[in-house]
């Protein structure tokens, strides 16, 4: 099975994670309460509802990834990562088309779906979601002193199956980038309001 770099994959995903942080800080601080609550179409998500997704996630993933490096035994980070069968499949299912085009349309799974939980919805999603890139370019540098392989990581929605640390760090950031971009599709779209 091929590998990758241990190095270049931790640099690639932090340019993600920079890219991801610094669009909502330009492009999504400044916006008004209804652009942040337009919706496209009644079905669609809004963007604090996207947002408020993806910080659901850093809720579950960071804390539990920052502990697991914290507590693991592997310290001896590795030159090259491969991904596990399964890690791969979940990673690549969440990346973008190289049109940035969204390939495979999933549904979130409750806990994390902002229509179904309203609770997740924050209305200070978006300063949120730039602390919490902030705290997964931590987890990156981290990470660099860490056996990608070897630590393990309980998905969020199943306990039992574990990902390796390089795989699960992929899943997250694809699945932020893909976010990131059904925001921008949001801002692009010709009925986007202007700020009240």
């Amino acid at each position: 099975m091929n590998g990758i770099s241990a190095e270049k994959l931790l640099e690639k995903l932090t340019d993600i994670t920079i890219a991801n942080k610094e669009f909502v800080q330009k492009k999504c601080t400044h916006l008004g309460n209804n652009q942040l609550n337009w919706r496209p179409t009644e079905s669609s998500w809004n963007i604090l509802e996207v947002l408020s997704h993806l910080n659901s996630y850093s809720n579950y993933y960071h804390k539990l990834i920052l502990y697991k490096i914290r507590h693991s035994k592997h310290k001896e980070p590795k030159e090259i990562f491969v991904s596990s069968q399964l890690g791969k499949s979940a990673w690549r299912s969440m990346k973008l088309g190289k049109a940035n085009n969204i390939k495979k349309k999933f549904r979130a799974p409750r806990q994390f779906n902002p229509t179904i939980n309203s609770s997740l919805v924050d209305k200070d999603a978006v300063n949120i979601f730039i602390d919490q890139q902030e705290t997964l370019l931590r987890i990156l540098e981290k990470s660099a002193f860490a056996n990608l392989k070897k630590i393990k990581v309980p998905i969020s929605i199943s306990k039992v199956i574990r990902l390796r640390l390089g795989d699960i760090l992929q899943f997250i950031i694809y699945h932020n980038e893909r976010h990131i971009q059904q925001v921008k599709n949001i801002m692009a779209h010709n009925n986007f309001p202007k700020k009240k």
